[in-house]
């Protein structure tokens, strides 16, 4: 076998082998990706629920600090539904 036909198949099999490995890797990382999106999806839904139970509970009588708890109640489940959404962003 010629020198280049050597080369040239050593190349090719690098090439088909560092193909194959991104593909696992992307696969992994899909399947990473999955993961961390049912996660938060899940999180997100039990702090809703926790959400509209604390909503259901503030301030019944109108001086209107349910708008406080809320808004504080609001940006912590923002904050760490955003650190999900970037750790998932990352993936990628």
């Amino acid at each position: 076998m010629s020198e280049w036909s050597e080369r040239w198949q050593k190349m090719v099999a690098e090439l088909e082998q560092e193909r194959d490995e991104l593909r696992l890797k992307m696969h992994l990382a899909t399947a990473d990706a999955k993961d961390e999106l049912t996660k938060l999806d899940a999180k997100l839904d039990e702090k809703l629920a926790e959400l509209k139970v604390r909503a259901a509970s503030f301030d019944k009588d109108g001086d209107g600090s349910i708008v406080d708890d809320i808004g504080d109640a609001t940006k912590n489940l923002a904050g760490e539904i955003k650190e999900g959404f970037s750790k998932l962003r990352a993936m990628f």
